[in-house]
């Protein structure tokens, strides 16, 4: 299985059980901005308990590995779980959607684009995209967040609100990463 028919199956299965979703993570900071490897596959969702049974019965443990006990703490937590394709080495990041205003907003700020030939799919907006990578940059520090950002910026940059994601900065604390990324886009262009 390839990443493209991974990704692929994974939308076909939330939009068949009617689990509302999001591509986000490297795929759509490749969609909007730079390409780079990627191997993993993360999507938001918006995933009730009374779902998981008939997700975990798309993704078969005889081709996928899934930790039901993880999925369902994920849900209950409002955190993630896996989603493991072994034959490929193919992995899907499940983060099931947080309570919060903002990621409420994000959710319902979804658009939906071409995925492959005859099928779209679910992202995140880039800006949404954007705050979400300087959240994790401030977390974990990894330089790769702000790459994608600046490859955001570069190939989307004339599309991308900047207001909204320099208000929404300001309210999640990440404004001063927000304008160094704006300091270092000019400085590089």
């Amino acid at each position: 299985m390839t990443q493209a028919e991974l990704l692929r199956y994974l939308v076909d299965v939330l939009e068949t059980l009617g689990v509302r979703y999001m591509i986000g993570g490297s795929q759509a900071a490749v969609y909007y901005g730079e390409p780079r490897f990627t191997q993993d596959i993360d999507v938001v969702a918006e995933l009730a308990a009374t779902q998981l049974p008939d997700v975990l019965e798309r993704f078969p443990p005889e081709e996928f590995y899934v930790s039901e006990d993880a999925a369902r703490e994920a849900i209950e937590t409002r955190g993630q779980f896996n989603i493991v394709h072994p034959g490929s080495g193919l992995k899907i990041d499940v983060f099931v959607n947080k309570d919060t205003a903002y990621d409420r907003l994000r959710l319902d700020r979804r658009e939906r684009l071409p995925l492959v030939p005859g099928r779209d799919a679910y992202f995140a907006r880039p800006e949404d995209l954007i705050l979400y990578k300087l959240l994790y940059f401030r977390e974990g520090g990894s330089e790769l967040h702000i790459r994608d950002i600046v490859g955001i910026l570069r190939v989307s940059g004339s599309t991308v609100d900047t207001r909204y994601i320099t208000e929404w900065a300001d309210r999640l604390g990440v404004r001063a990463l927000w304008d160094s990324v704006l300091k270092r886009v000019e400085t590089d262009t």
